[in-house]
């Protein structure tokens, strides 16, 4: 039962997952293959699955070098070492716990790409488009930003992934050795009736762990060690907060070997936790000319700056695009009555300042770089040090509608 303090609050949730969750191997995977194909050629267009089960690990989908000839026997070599080494570095060393990535069957099932999809991704299209680089494929992408939390993402996705990331690093120390790779948490915030966060009302983290170790142990170190840490400074933890650890009592059967992994399944973990729309494309495994990847990027890179302009407390960016086509859709800028001035002078001015066509985006985010391993765990918004999480548009944009 929920605890709200108030008739008028409610109760929002969101989930994170760890990075040795199966799907989110699959996703870290798929993104060394690009990151590996970027490498080699900046141009490259990739689509990059992956799927991992008991003792298995598979790539599979359409790699397509604009300016580099392969050699097949090195190029697969090194992917199959590409994909190994993930598995490893995540943890995944052994059966036991879950996985052996350095011996266990591997399936490479990557080929070309459609020259049909390729033509008109590179400008060789219709007449009409010639020259112009087109959308990778149709499709409608969201981007979100609020001034909840530091990073301006929602608070719940944002702390969910905030415990977890304490927990990787307590773990890849040693500080607690009993930790497995896979992993998910939860958070619960009550809200105000102004959108506000006013308390944690439910914290569940199942992580999974060796198996002689105490039930009482693991919950004890789980929340002293792990959650307070990370939500205490918030000023959002009260005596009426609840804590679910492990919550079946047990879990020492995990990653791969515990439940298949597919690349692409965590695509709400990957965003905003369900606070805000989706457009339904995953980003892992895809190059910057999938705009199921790149404008979503775009999306929230200009969301974030709306939101760090102090135009609106919070801002949700759609994009579409048609494969082929050179440029969006459509636009709409959404601001839930938040606006700090008139929607439409925000909206003007977003069109006029950023540039949302397939090649701006990739131009203005600088995306043609291997950087997408790091995107591939722990949410690919809310953490800085990507292109898309720069507010350096907020002058231009304060310039533009308050003027």
């Amino acid at each position: 039962m929920s605890s709200l303090s108030n008739k008028n609050h409610y109760l929002f949730t969101s989930e994170s997952v760890g990075e040795g969750h199966p799907d989110k191997l699959c996703d870290q995977v798929s993104d060394a293959v690009l990151d590996y194909c970027l490498s080699l050629d900046p141009d490259v267009h990739v689509a990059c699955e992956s799927f991992s089960t008991t003792d298995f690990l598979l790539v599979g989908g359409e790699i397509g070098f604009q300016n580099y000839k392969v050699n097949p026997k090195e190029f697969n070599a090194n992917i199959e070492k590409i994909a190994r080494q993930v598995a490893v570095d995540i943890g995944y060393t052994s059966p036991e716990v879950g996985l052996d990535g350095r011996n266990c069957i591997f399936m490479n099932r990557l080929h070309a790409q459609s020259a049909d999809i390729n033509q008109g991704v590179v400008g060789k299209g219709l007449d009409e488009y010639e020259g112009q680089q087109g959308a990778g494929d149709q499709g409608m992408m969201f981007g979100f930003a609020c001034n909840e939390t530091p990073s301006l993402m929602p608070a719940p996705i944002y702390y969910s992934h905030q415990i977890l990331l304490k927990a990787n690093e307590l773990r890849h120390n040693g500080t607690i050795s009993w930790l497995r790779p896979d992993a998910k948490s939860q958070v619960t915030v009550e809200y105000d009736e102004n959108h506000k966060p006013v308390r944690v009302d439910t914290v569940v983290v199942s992580h999974q762990h060796d198996p002689d170790v105490d039930y009482s142990t693991i919950k004890e170190t789980i929340i002293n060690q792990i959650i307070k840490p990370v939500l205490e400074p918030t000023g959002l933890l009260d005596g009426n907060t609840k804590f679910f650890i492990n919550p079946t009592g047990k879990f020492v059967i995990g990653g791969p070997d515990g439940d298949s992994g597919l690349t692409g399944r965590k695509i709400i973990v990957d965003t905003y936790g369900g606070m805000g729309r989706h457009g339904g494309g995953a980003f892992s495994g895809k190059d910057p000319s999938k705009v199921d990847r790149s404008a979503a990027y775009m999306a929230r890179y200009i969301a974030k700056n709306v939101v760090a302009a102090g135009l609106a407390e919070r801002a949700e960016v759609e994009l579409a695009y048609a494969i082929g086509v050179p440029f969006p859709v459509s636009i709409l800028l959404e601001t839930f009555g938040t606006e700090k001035a008139e929607r439409s002078k925000i909206a003007a001015a977003v069109e006029k300042i950023f540039d949302c066509t397939p090649a701006g985006i990739i131009k203005t985010l600088n995306l043609k770089q291997p950087i997408y391993r790091k995107t591939a765990s722990y949410g690919h918004f809310g953490r800085e040090g990507f292109p898309w999480e720069k507010t350096d548009k907020v002058e231009d944009l304060k310039k533009e509608v308050l003027r």
